[in-house]
């Protein structure tokens, strides 16, 4: 364990194996902080709040958080968080394996992720939200909850199903669903539901076409979704093989296969999403 002595760790604290702690961090009471994780510099882990009532901010082994991140107390977070710098997130946050938040990113808790979700820079993301496994949110992506704001009243988070791809700067209205392996375009207002396997794109947001109809720009003709065909980087092989399996793998493909899915595996295509 390398503690840096410039750091602050309440005794209350429950610090892993093989943990490092960067200078001027401040490790708060009711913290868990698995094996081999390393906190950077300037970084606020397990920041009390009466939002929290009482539960523990649990880091499952191997975290990574950037400098100047702020994690209050009350959430539980998988192994494999990856932080970028500047990152907040908030009480009540519930998030599988593998994690990854991008720098200056913003999760305002009471939230629900699966695994393997991954956020570029500046995503803003509201209370309440539910966001399936192998999820992309592109930089700058904003998911709200407040149809008239503000309000203390009628809230409802945005749900994003599994596979699902927002690019960059979109905007999800509140209490809207994302369907499973669709894509919302850049910069995209999206005031209604998106079915599965569609791209929608516009202010407000109007169906586009099957994501199967967008192709790869590498000049092959072949279509670039399900992304899950031909991007694997980042993914641990067991979760490769499923995908090779049930979608087909890297060029060339063998087209589409249908597969029935299984809710409880994150790793396979599935139609239901998180719920």
């Amino acid at each position: 364990m390398t503690i840096s002595p410039l750091a602050s760790i309440s005794p209350g604290a429950r610090i892993g194996a093989n943990a490092t702690i960067g200078p001027f961090t401040v490790v708060h009471d009711d913290v868990v902080i698995g094996d081999d994780c390393t906190i950077e510099s300037h970084c606020v882990v397990g920041l009390p709040t009466a939002l929290a009532e009482g539960r523990v901010l649990e880091l499952g082994d191997g975290a990574l958080v950037r400098s100047h991140s702020v994690l209050y107390q009350g959430s539980r977070i998988g192994p494999g968080l990856r932080t970028g710098h500047h990152v907040t997130i908030r009480e009540g946050l519930v998030a599988g394996r593998s994690l990854q938040v991008g720098t200056a990113t913003d999760i305002q808790g009471s939230s629900v992720f699966g695994d393997f979700v991954r956020t570029h820079s500046s995503v803003f993301v509201a209370q309440g939200a539910t966001i399936g496994s192998y999820v992309w949110l592109s930089p700058g992506v904003i998911l709200t909850d407040d149809p008239h704001p503000p309000s203390d009243g009628w809230r409802a988070g945005v749900t994003v199903e599994d596979f699902a791809v927002i690019a960059a700067r979109a905007t999800v209205m509140p209490g809207i669903r994302v369907g499973t392996r669709s894509l919302v375009a850049a910069g995209a207002l999206v005031t209604r539901d998106v079915a599965p396997d569609t791209v929608v794109a516009g202010v407000p947001a109007r169906l586009l076409c099957p994501t199967s109809e967008v192709l790869l720009r590498d000049g092959s003709g072949r279509p670039a979704y399900p992304w899950m065909r031909h991007f694997h980087r980042g993914y641990p092989p067991e979760v490769v093989e499923r995908w090779v399996a049930a979608w087909g793998g890297l060029p060339p493909w063998d087209g589409d296969i249908a597969v029935s899915g299984d809710a409880g595996d994150p790793g396979a295509p599935t139609g239901s999403g998180a719920a």
